[in-house]
C-alpha cells in the first residue's frame, strides 16, 4: 500500500519562494509507485494541502490532517522542505515529535542549534572545527567600528545570524560602510555575526545519511561572478557551481572528514550542507545548513546525481531513513 507524504514548503521567511520551488521538486519527482505527494503551504496565517487544481483544504494542527471530500486524510511521513523558519529552525521538528509524526529532517535541538550560525559554531570549535575570527552584535546593543575591525579586519562579512540563502549578508571594505550593513542584516534578524574575510577556495559539501550510513557527498566548488556567494550567485545563475571540485585529494580528504565529524558531533540526521573555506590549506566552516535547496539548481541535488543517486532515489531514501 503506498504511503502518503506530507510535502511542508513555504514558511515564514524570505527563502519562502525558493522553499516553494523545492517542494514542488519533491512532489513532482517522489516515486509515484511508492507514494502519493500531497502539497501542504506552512504560513503565518494558514497551513493547507494545495491540490493540483490550487484549491486549498486546511490543515488541522491537532493532529495534522487534511478533510477532503468528507475523507480524513492521515499522512506516514512529512517531508521537510521549508528553508529558515519554522522550518529550519526547531519549530516544525518540535511540532511533528510532539504529534509522534517521523519527519525527514534532523531532531528540533539539532535544527534550533545550526540555524544560529553564532551557537552553532561555537560548540563546534572546541572539536578542533576551524572557524572564521567573528564579532557578535544584538539589537540594542552598542558598539563601535573600530572594535570590530580590531577583531576581524577588513574586508568583512556583516550577517544575519539566523537567516540563510544570503539575505541580510554583506562584504565590507571599509570602516564607514560598516553601519549600513548592520542596519541591513537587523532587518533579517534581531542577532548579527560578524567574520573576517576567508580568502580562499569555497566549497559545499553535502552530507546524508544513506542506507544507515553517513555518506559525504562529492564536492561542490562555488566561483561567484559577483564579490562572494550571494543570493544572485545562488538563485540567478551568477556563479559556477562545480561538482566535483577541482581541488587536490589532500584537500578533499580533509573537508570531507570534517564535514562527516560536524555530522556526527551534532547528531544529524536528513539532509545537511555545509559551506567551508580553505584558508592555509585548512577548511573553515562557515555554516550548516539543515534544509538545504532542492530545486534542480540547488547543490546538494547536483551531488547527489553526481555520486549516482537519483533524486527520485535521494527523496525516497530520506523518507524511508524517517520511517525507521
Amino acid at each position: 500500500m503506498k504511503k502518503n507524504i506530507a510535502i511542508i514548503m513555504g514558511g515564514f521567511s524570505s527563502e519562502y519562494e525558493i522553499s516553494l520551488k523545492s517542494g514542488n521538486v519533491v512532489y513532482e519527482t517522489l516515486d509515484a509507485s511508492k507514494y502519493v505527494g500531497y502539497r501542504i503551504q506552512i504560513l503565518k496565517d494558514k497551513w493547507v494541502y494545495v491540490d493540483d487544481n490550487n484549491v486549498e483544504f486546511p490543515i488541522n494542527k491537532n493532529d495534522f490532517t487534511v478533510t477532503i471530500e468528507n475523507q480524513i486524510i492521515t499522512f506516514d511521513c512529512v517531508f521537510n522542505a521549508i528553508h529558515g523558519s519554522p522550518g529550519e529552525d526547531g519549530f516544525m521538528q518540535g511540532y511533528f515529535e510532539l504529534i509522534n509524526m517521523p519527519h525527514t529532517s534532523c531532531g528540533m535541538y539539532q535544527a534550533a542549534l545550526t540555524f544560529n550560525k553564532r551557537d552553532c559554531l561555537s560548540v563546534l570549535k572546541p572539536y578542533g572545527i576551524k572557524t572564521a575570527k567573528s564579532f557578535y552584535i544584538n539589537l540594542g546593543d552598542k558598539f563601535n567600528e573600530e572594535s570590530i575591525v580590531k577583531t576581524v579586519g577588513l574586508p568583512c562579512f556583516v550577517k544575519a545570524n539566523k537567516a540563510g540563502s544570503s539575505f541580510g549578508v554583506t562584504k565590507v571594505y571599509k570602516d564607514e560602510d560598516l553601519q549600513n550593513a548592520i542596519e541591513i542584516a537587523f532587518k533579517e534578524d534581531d542577532e548579527i555575526i560578524i567574520e573576517s574575510f576567508l580568502d580562499g577556495t569555497e566549497v559545499s559539501v553535502g552530507v546524508i545519511n544513506y542506507k544507515g550510513e553517513v555518506k559525504v557527498l562529492p564536492i561542490t566548488e562555488i566561483v561567484s561572478d559577483n564579490d562572494f556567494f550571494d543570493y544572485k550567485a545562488k538563485y540567478l545563475g551568477e556563479s559556477q557551481e562545480i561538482t566535483p571540485a577541482r581541488i587536490s585529494q589532500e584537500m578533499t580528504d580533509k573537508v570531507n572528514k570534517v564535514a562527516k565529524q560536524v555530522y556526527e558531533i551534532l547528531k544529524m540526521k536528513g539532509f545537511t550542507r555545509s559551506e567551508y573555506i580553505f584558508k592555509d590549506g585548512e577548511p573553515h566552516l562557515l555554516e550548516v545548513n539543515t534544509v538545504p535547496g532542492l530545486t534542480k539548481e540547488s547543490i546538494l541535488p547536483q551531488q547527489a546525481v553526481s555520486a549516482g543517486i537519483s533524486l527520485s532515489e535521494l527523496f525516497s531514501n530520506a523518507i524511508e531513513e524517517a520511517l525507521k
